[in-house]
């Protein structure tokens, strides 16, 4: 797959199929879409062309920029993409000027002049332009004198699309790892670099990495202890483990802390970047009475962990 972050460099794409979106997740319902521009592809001879944004544009048009919360970082979302079998990826940055071109001029000097698409894959309620005034209709109207093919994404896929994505989050944010990750069709991941902790885990027999995510849009699951796949930058392979996420209560800690206890490993990795693939939530953080009865539980936390992994 190749990635294009200048739209002023495009290659010539052959008959290109393209489609656009945050395509946040790449999940279950997004991969109907790259299903389907994968068969016109095939059937036309072409080349899948997905155009997305960078920031998301609800960081330029709204004012609830906290509120941005998004399963994949670009990068995560890029990876993703690849390996659904995608030609191309255009990361278009997302404006005040972008979004405050007519909705004419985004047809016309966006999509015809700089894509030349053969086909434009899109949905029903699709809207673009200056105030959102562009949508399915205009792109109708416009096809023949362009000369691309149109396709509508059915309204019952792009429900689908909007309910996952909630749900996902919604599941993430509450521990449900199982339905996120039944809904994204792989395991949710994430990564984080490693910092120095308060070296606890080493005092307990499980030593831990302790992990800082970088990115603070990227979505974070909520408080508990699970089961994961953790791998190193410089692997190849996924280690099995278990990681904790919260406040520690029974050691009286003051902040969230994400820690992962990496089974058979015992190599110096801070400053390094570690990805977590988060496998199955085992239980609640809770309050113990003592090291010691910590401990029991720890122990019984990986047997729990290797039996699912």
């Amino acid at each position: 797959m190749q990635v294009h972050h200048n739209t002023d460099n495009l290659p010539q794409f052959r008959n290109a199929i393209i489609t656009i979106g945050t395509f946040d997740g790449v999940h279950m319902g997004h991969r109907q879409i790259i299903d389907k521009m994968k068969a016109e592809a095939a059937e036309h001879n072409g080349e899948t062309v997905i155009i997305t944004f960078h920031p998301h544009p609800r960081k330029v048009v709204s004012s609830a920029i906290l509120g941005v919360r998004l399963i994949n970082t670009l990068e995560e979302k890029l990876d993703l993409l690849e390996q659904a079998g995608i030609d191309h990826v255009v990361v278009v940055p997302f404006t005040d000027a972008f979004a405050n071109q007519s909705a004419e001029d985004y047809i016309q000097h966006f999509l015809v002049n700089t894509f030349h698409p053969h086909t434009i894959i899109i949905g029903y309620d699709h809207r673009f332009g200056r105030e959102r005034t562009g949508d399915y209709r205009l792109l109708e109207k416009e096809a023949k004198k362009y000369n691309y093919r149109l396709k509508e994404i059915p309204k019952h896929i792009l429900e689908n699309i909007s309910i996952s994505s909630t749900n996902i989050r919604e599941a993430i944010l509450h521990s449900d790892i199982a339905t996120a990750n039944k809904l994204l069709g792989y395991e949710f991941f994430f990564s984080g670099e490693v910092v120095h902790g308060d070296k606890l885990g080493r005092k307990l027999g499980y030593p831990t990495a302790n992990l800082k995510v970088m990115n603070v849009e990227k979505i974070t699951q909520g408080n508990g202890i699970y089961a994961v796949y953790a791998q190193t930058e410089d692997a190849t392979e996924k280690k099995k483990g278990m990681m904790s996420v919260g406040f520690r209560p029974t050691v009286d800690g003051k902040k969230r802390v994400i820690e992962v206890n990496i089974f058979d490993f015992d190599k110096e990795i801070y400053g390094q970047t570690l990805k977590v693939f988060v496998k199955k939530y085992l239980r609640e953080e809770r309050k113990f009475d003592g090291l010691e009865a910590l401990i029991k539980q720890i122990d019984q936390d990986k047997v729990d962990s290797l039996n699912i992994l």
